[in-house]
């Protein structure tokens, strides 16, 4: 079991470290740039501001070590950390996500539009698939220790077929990968997207469409 565990260890550090090498972010220009937010006034353009006198833990952060609550529609929780939770990530051009599945959990079709992902499985068993702008679908089955990569910018979800709970850790080559959400996009739009244009992109009635946008409010 410590084996198993000092494996996947290894493995998490080397999908972060991967991301971090082939990041699609500008490099960046000094050793350290903590974002600093105090600042609201001064538009960011790519990244923020570095704090005059950084600290350790501007390079720290725990919430990854605990599971969280997958008590909602879809069973799937991510926890996505940007620079905005670790200041110190600013121009490093990196970011990670937990996501906790319940049994059955669904991480919906979703994107991130300025990041490519290496998606590596803590626990559990997951189905990972991208589908391509060819409309082909790449989907494979990914268990503890494994790993999936997910090309920029390309449709992807995760499902847990399985009757125990998963952990999965991503690793982006952004600072701020972005997330947009398939369902939400369209369903959960403000303003929303007319009901009569999405039934006709369904092939659904109009209760049907208010039906589902109801569920994703709830």
């Amino acid at each position: 079991m410590a084996t198993t565990n000092y494996l996947s260890t290894i493995c998490m550090m080397m999908v972060i470290f991967f991301a971090s090498y082939v990041s699609t972010d500008p490099d960046m220009l000094q050793d350290v740039c903590a974002a600093d937010f105090t600042n609201d006034d001064i538009i960011k353009l790519n990244g923020f501001l570095c704090k005059k006198h950084a600290s350790s833990d501007d390079f720290f952060f725990s919430g990854l070590s605990y599971p969280r609550s997958t008590d909602n529609a879809f069973g799937a929780t991510p926890t996505l950390i940007t620079v905005l939770n670790i200041t110190g990530l600013n121009t490093l051009g990196m970011a990670v996500s937990r996501i906790d599945f319940a049994p059955g959990g669904l991480n919906p079709p979703h994107l991130h539009p300025r990041a490519s992902e290496i998606f590596f499985v803590l626990e559990g068993e997951l189905e990972v698939a991208f589908i391509t702008t060819e409309n082909k679908l790449y989907y494979k089955p990914v268990k503890g220790g494994e790993l999936f990569v997910l090309p920029k910018g390309l449709i992807h979800f995760q499902i847990n077929r399985g009757n125990e709970s998963a952990v999965a850790i991503a690793a982006f080559n952004s600072q701020f990968p972005g997330i947009q959400r398939v369902p939400n996009a369209l369903f959960g739009s403000y303003p929303d997207v007319p009901n009569d244009v999405l039934a006709k992109t369904f092939g659904i009635g109009i209760n049907q469409v208010k039906k589902i946008k109801s569920w994703l409010d709830s």
